[in-house]
Protein backbone atom coordinates (compact mmCIF):
# COMPACT_ATOMS: atom_id res chain seq x y z
CA UNK A 1 0.00 0.00 0.00
CA UNK A 2 1.26 3.53 -1.11
CA UNK A 3 1.70 6.07 1.74
CA UNK A 4 2.53 9.89 1.66
CA UNK A 5 6.37 8.95 2.17
CA UNK A 6 6.66 7.21 -1.53
CA UNK A 7 6.46 8.36 -4.80
CA UNK A 8 6.07 6.53 -8.12
CA UNK A 9 8.21 7.73 -10.84
CA UNK A 10 6.69 8.23 -14.41
CA UNK A 11 8.44 6.80 -17.44
CA UNK A 12 10.06 10.40 -18.45
CA UNK A 13 10.76 10.62 -14.58
CA UNK A 14 12.61 7.10 -14.49
CA UNK A 15 14.84 8.10 -18.25
CA UNK A 16 15.42 11.65 -16.45
CA UNK A 17 16.32 9.88 -13.50
CA UNK A 18 18.99 7.07 -15.72
CA UNK A 19 20.66 9.59 -17.66
CA UNK A 20 21.79 11.78 -14.40
CA UNK A 21 23.18 8.23 -12.78
CA UNK A 22 26.18 6.44 -14.48
CA UNK A 23 26.54 3.77 -12.10
CA UNK A 24 23.93 0.57 -11.14
CA UNK A 25 23.90 -3.37 -10.19
CA UNK A 26 22.98 -5.64 -13.54
CA UNK A 27 21.26 -9.20 -12.39
CA UNK A 28 21.13 -11.94 -15.08
CA UNK A 29 20.87 -15.80 -14.86
CA UNK A 30 23.56 -17.83 -15.79
CA UNK A 31 21.89 -21.66 -15.96
CA UNK A 32 20.44 -22.18 -12.41
CA UNK A 33 22.23 -19.25 -10.55
CA UNK A 34 21.36 -15.77 -10.19
CA UNK A 35 24.10 -13.20 -10.20
CA UNK A 36 24.06 -9.47 -9.76
CA UNK A 37 27.27 -7.70 -10.52
CA UNK A 38 27.88 -3.57 -10.36
CA UNK A 39 28.31 -1.70 -13.45
CA UNK A 40 28.84 1.77 -15.26
CA UNK A 41 26.22 2.79 -17.80
CA UNK A 42 25.08 5.81 -20.26
CA UNK A 43 21.71 5.74 -21.39
CA UNK A 44 21.40 6.12 -25.29
CA UNK A 45 17.97 6.37 -26.99
CA UNK A 46 16.16 5.15 -24.37
CA UNK A 47 18.36 2.08 -24.08
CA UNK A 48 21.44 1.39 -21.39
CA UNK A 49 24.66 0.95 -22.81
CA UNK A 50 27.89 -0.79 -20.87
CA UNK A 51 30.98 -2.47 -21.60
CA UNK A 52 32.33 -5.73 -20.66
CA UNK A 53 34.87 -8.47 -20.98
CA UNK A 54 35.10 -12.11 -21.24
CA UNK A 55 33.18 -13.50 -18.62
CA UNK A 56 29.86 -15.17 -16.80
CA UNK A 57 28.16 -12.15 -17.67
CA UNK A 58 28.77 -11.80 -21.53
CA UNK A 59 28.32 -15.29 -21.51
CA UNK A 60 25.17 -15.03 -20.07
CA UNK A 61 23.56 -12.36 -22.16
CA UNK A 62 25.01 -14.03 -25.18
CA UNK A 63 23.05 -17.07 -24.13
CA UNK A 64 19.60 -15.50 -23.38
CA UNK A 65 20.18 -12.06 -22.53
CA UNK A 66 16.67 -11.68 -20.09
CA UNK A 67 18.33 -8.88 -17.58
CA UNK A 68 17.16 -6.61 -15.09
CA UNK A 69 19.04 -3.59 -13.89
CA UNK A 70 18.86 -1.38 -11.14
CA UNK A 71 20.29 2.24 -10.04
CA UNK A 72 19.92 3.98 -6.75
CA UNK A 73 20.64 7.40 -5.14
CA UNK A 74 19.95 8.36 -1.59
CA UNK A 75 20.40 12.33 -0.83
CA UNK A 76 19.47 13.39 2.82
CA UNK A 77 16.02 12.59 3.48
CA UNK A 78 15.29 11.18 0.09
CA UNK A 79 16.00 8.32 -1.57
CA UNK A 80 15.51 7.05 -5.74
CA UNK A 81 15.21 4.09 -7.44
CA UNK A 82 14.84 2.88 -10.98
CA UNK A 83 14.73 -0.68 -11.90
CA UNK A 84 14.84 -1.44 -15.72
CA UNK A 85 13.69 -5.28 -17.33
CA UNK A 86 14.53 -6.44 -20.77
CA UNK A 87 16.86 -7.72 -23.00
CA UNK A 88 20.26 -7.38 -23.01
CA UNK A 89 22.67 -7.97 -26.51
CA UNK A 90 26.02 -7.98 -27.61
CA UNK A 91 26.63 -4.78 -30.08
CA UNK A 92 27.98 -6.39 -33.28
CA UNK A 93 30.97 -4.32 -34.39
CA UNK A 94 29.15 -1.94 -36.86
CA UNK A 95 26.97 -0.80 -33.86
CA UNK A 96 29.41 -0.77 -30.83
CA UNK A 97 30.35 2.29 -31.91
CA UNK A 98 27.33 3.83 -30.44
CA UNK A 99 29.13 3.75 -27.14
CA UNK A 100 31.60 6.11 -27.75
CA UNK A 101 29.00 8.57 -29.01
CA UNK A 102 27.92 8.89 -25.24
CA UNK A 103 29.50 9.32 -22.04
CA UNK A 104 30.35 5.70 -21.43
CA UNK A 105 34.13 5.49 -20.41
CA UNK A 106 35.65 2.78 -18.27
CA UNK A 107 35.64 2.98 -14.50
CA UNK A 108 38.91 0.80 -14.00
CA UNK A 109 41.88 -0.17 -15.74
CA UNK A 110 40.57 -3.54 -17.42
CA UNK A 111 40.19 -3.58 -21.27
CA UNK A 112 36.36 -4.13 -22.08
CA UNK A 113 35.95 -4.36 -25.70
CA UNK A 114 32.51 -5.60 -25.83
CA UNK A 115 29.70 -2.86 -25.90
CA UNK A 116 26.24 -4.16 -24.53
CA UNK A 117 22.78 -3.35 -25.27
CA UNK A 118 20.01 -3.41 -22.79
CA UNK A 119 16.70 -2.73 -24.39
CA UNK A 120 13.89 -2.59 -21.92
CA UNK A 121 10.57 -4.20 -21.43
CA UNK A 122 9.88 -2.53 -18.51
CA UNK A 123 11.15 0.74 -16.67
CA UNK A 124 9.87 1.94 -13.04
CA UNK A 125 10.78 3.96 -10.33
CA UNK A 126 10.25 5.16 -6.70
CA UNK A 127 11.13 8.03 -4.64
CA UNK A 128 11.04 7.91 -0.75
CA UNK A 129 11.26 9.94 2.06
CA UNK A 130 13.44 8.49 4.44
CA UNK A 131 12.37 9.07 8.03
CA UNK A 132 14.80 7.22 10.35
CA UNK A 133 14.17 7.70 13.65
CA UNK A 134 16.87 5.64 14.84
CA UNK A 135 19.73 8.17 13.34
CA UNK A 136 19.76 9.89 16.73
CA UNK A 137 21.10 6.81 18.16
CA UNK A 138 24.32 6.49 15.88
CA UNK A 139 25.21 10.54 16.75
CA UNK A 140 28.04 11.24 19.01
CA UNK A 141 26.42 14.55 20.62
Amino acid sequence: MEDASTGVLDEEECWDFLGKEEFGRLAFRMTDELHIVPINYAVESRTLLFRTAPGDKLLAIAMGGEVAFETDRIEAERATSVVVRGHARILPEDEAHRAELVALRPWVGSHKYEVVEITPEHVSGRSYHLDRPWLHLLRAD
